[in-house]
């Protein structure tokens, strides 16, 4: 079974930092590419990270410049760096992963940027 954990968020000002973090189970994860969306109130989830099987990474332009994803296989976790942190960067954070033609998500962790 297929389980993703997020953790990591929290409120932060802003101009400050956050790492979230994706722990990973019930998949061979070294083998999978790994996706970071957020779904802000009002607002569609967008898919703001993704990190491949190689550690390649690609980011939305509204966090780019400003987020690293990285991921550590020897712990099956994937993590979003995200600094200089915006009030519109507040949102709950997904990990995502597409396997067996299925798609898995966690539970989300909220980041609210804000004064």
């Amino acid at each position: 079974q297929v389980q993703l954990v997020e953790s990591g968020g929290g409120l932060v000002q802003p101009g400050g930092s956050l790492r979230l973090s994706c722990a990973a189970s019930g998949i061979s994860f070294s083998m999978h590419g790994m996706n970071w969306y957020r779904q802000a109130p009002g607002k569609q989830r967008e898919l703001v990270a993704v990190i491949t099987s190689g550690g390649s990474t690609n980011y939305a332009d509204s966090v780019k410049g400003r987020s690293t994803s990285s991921r550590d296989n020897a712990k099956n976790t994937v993590y979003l760096q995200m600094n200089s942190l915006k009030p519109e960067d507040t949102a709950v954070y997904y990990c995502h992963i597409r396997y067996l033609n299925l798609d898995y998500w966690g539970q989300g962790t909220q980041v609210t940027v804000s004064s």
